[in-house]
């Protein structure tokens, strides 16, 4: 493909398109990307939910040579695109009897089988990289690729073994996808998986058929109340829905209590069962028993549920990064949709909480001389099984000692420690990255804090949040109703042009380097390199040259 000249080429995905996807047009974003992947580059694209991002690898899929690798985080969303592709689809997973990955191998490797899709611990297994190299893999896609990222919503650390398994597969391209990524998420993505130089492509953020609305109460009873009775207004046959909660006892007691007053709901949490949790879905996304799933986030991924009607958020979300990855599940089918926030300022107590969770200096100590001890490289389970640290803290360790220069995972996966390196010195770099990550993760609480309390468009927050600009009113937000119903709302908007715009790169004599993601009100917000989010006034700005 990369030696076809580019009318040719372009024909060729449209033919893809019609006779192996059955579409007929391309959708905004989808050509570009395709084009990078064919041309041998490295792509980042960053696309709203159900706009089409797998169609990306499949279109390029089939026109490359050599099986495709997809890497996707849940069994799930693997046999959801399995049935989509049928015969030339194949999945990895711990359910397959050995004949059964033998099979599958030998398919990748024959040329039967165009796509392979694997959850990212199978990676962790030598044979199973060694297999997929001698396949020949001509690329390695990895979907839902915010989770690689320890400044994203949904960070799992076996997504970052990728970076050895794209190297021991001979450094294919690598496509990643995701719906909602931040400049500094889409950085991290970058740095983690070892993108070489890549196309960065971001389309579709806008959902402009989702109303947005925030409802705020300061006592939590009347909260709750307020909820339910919105939920129980709205719910019912052909407009299903789901509620968010932040803890399990507080996503089975509203459940309950919906139920009592005549409402299919159910709870959802990572404490059922793997059995119960399927059913649950299953009675949601077929609408057979639930109109209404009041849930955890482990409701999340893989629900490609097209007529959710609306979504409510009964506690306040751990950034706008997670907040528009929930509510974007309401919509999908292009008809009006509402998202609500059911707002306590005291909420936030609990996400600081949350994000207050830190690798501690003596863990990152013990991380640090368990390496050293290892006469030689160690494998990552051998060195879990000797420290009393979770993975997600054992890996963040890992990640960071390794930026500090203390080690660095190898080819085959193994972790290899310098032993030259200064003790002291590695520890103390890797617990000033720490502090700078804590840092982040506080300022997208009191982000989301911004949104909720803000009195501008909701949308223009949003979109300026993910580095868009936005020229509201988007006259889909409360905020921007209840501006077109005040005295004067006729009046001409002021017509001076911004210092500053959305996306633009710029530099702070203390905070470093950043990415301006809105500028409203007299108020300029800038997301920081290291230090995450901050809110400036403007005119202070403008006075003092705060940035450059």
């Amino acid at each position: 493909m990369p030696d076809l000249d580019e009318t040719t080429r372009r024909r060729s995905i449209e033919l893809v398109l019609e006779d192996k996807l059955g579409h007929d047009a391309l959708r905004p974003g989808q050509l570009e990307a395709v084009e990078s992947v064919l041309s041998g580059r490295d792509t980042l694209c960053v696309m709203s939910t159900g706009s089409g991002k797998s169609a990306v690898y499949q279109l390029a899929g089939f026109l490359l040579d050599g099986p495709v690798v997809v890497v996707s985080p849940l069994i799930a969303l693997q046999q959801d695109q399995i049935d989509a592709l049928e015969e030339d689809a194949a999945a990895l997973n711990s359910t397959l009897t050995t004949s059964e990955r033998d099979e599958v191998f030998r398919r990748a490797t024959s040329g039967e089988l165009t796509f392979l899709l694997l959850a990212p611990e199978q990676l962790a297994d030598p044979s199973v990289v060694g297999a997929l190299a001698e396949a020949g893999v001509a690329l390695f896609v990895v979907d839902e690729a915010h989770c690689v990222s320890q400044w994203g919503h949904d960070f799992r650390p076996d997504y970052l073994r990728l970076r050895s398994a794209i190297e021991g597969l001979g450094r294919p391209p690598v496509l990643a996808l995701t719906a909602t990524a931040a400049p500094p998420v889409r950085d991290e993505i970058v740095a983690a998986l070892g993108m070489d130089d890549p196309e960065v492509i971001v389309r579709g953020f806008d959902r402009p058929n989702i109303r947005l609305e925030v409802v705020r109460h300061d006592d939590a009873e009347i909260k709750h109340r307020a909820l339910v009775e919105r939920v129980v207004e709205v719910a019912g046959p052909g407009r299903p829905g789901i509620v968010y909660c932040a803890t399990k006892r507080e996503a089975e007691r509203t459940a309950d209590e919906l139920a009592g007053l005549g409402v299919r709901a159910a709870h959802y949490h990572g404490g059922l069962s793997p059995t119960a949790r399927a059913e649950r879905q299953a009675q949601f996304m077929d609408d057979a028993e639930l109109d209404v799933m009041v849930a955890t986030i482990a409701f999340g991924m893989g629900i490609d549920k097209s007529d959710v009607r609306w979504v409510f958020h009964h506690d306040v979300s751990e950034s706008v990064d997670a907040y528009y990855q929930e509510i974007g599940r309401a919509g999908r089918d292009g008809e009006p949709a509402e998202a609500v926030l059911f707002y306590r300022p005291q909420d936030l107590g609990l996400r600081r909480f949350f994000a207050s969770g830190r690798v501690a200096h003596d863990e990152l100590e013990q991380v640090a001389q368990a390496l050293l001890e290892h006469h030689g490289p160690v494998d990552p389970a051998e060195l879990a099984e000797s420290l009393p640290l979770s993975d997600t803290k054992l890996t963040t360790a890992v990640q960071h000692l390794e930026e500090a220069g203390l080690a660095h995972v190898r080819d085959d996966g193994l972790l290899e420690a310098d032993r030259d390196a200064d003790l002291e010195e590695v520890v103390g770099r890797a617990d000033e990255a720490e502090e700078h990550r804590q840092a982040f993760d506080r300022s997208r609480v009191d982000m989301m804090r911004a949104y909720a309390e803000g009195s501008g468009c909701r949308r223009a927050f949003v979109l300026g949040y993910f580095g868009e600009g936005y020229e509201p009113p988007c006259g889909s937000c409360d905020t921007c109703d209840r501006i077109a119903d005040a005295p004067g709302a006729g009046a001409v908007a002021d017509a001076t042009p911004a210092p500053f715009t959305a996306g633009q790169r710029v530099e702070h004599e203390e905070w470093g380097t950043g990415t301006v993601g809105q500028v409203d009100r007299g108020q300029v917000t800038v997301v920081f390199d290291t230090v995450g989010y901050k809110t400036l006034g403007l005119d202070l700005v403008l006075d003092r040259g705060l940035l450059r």
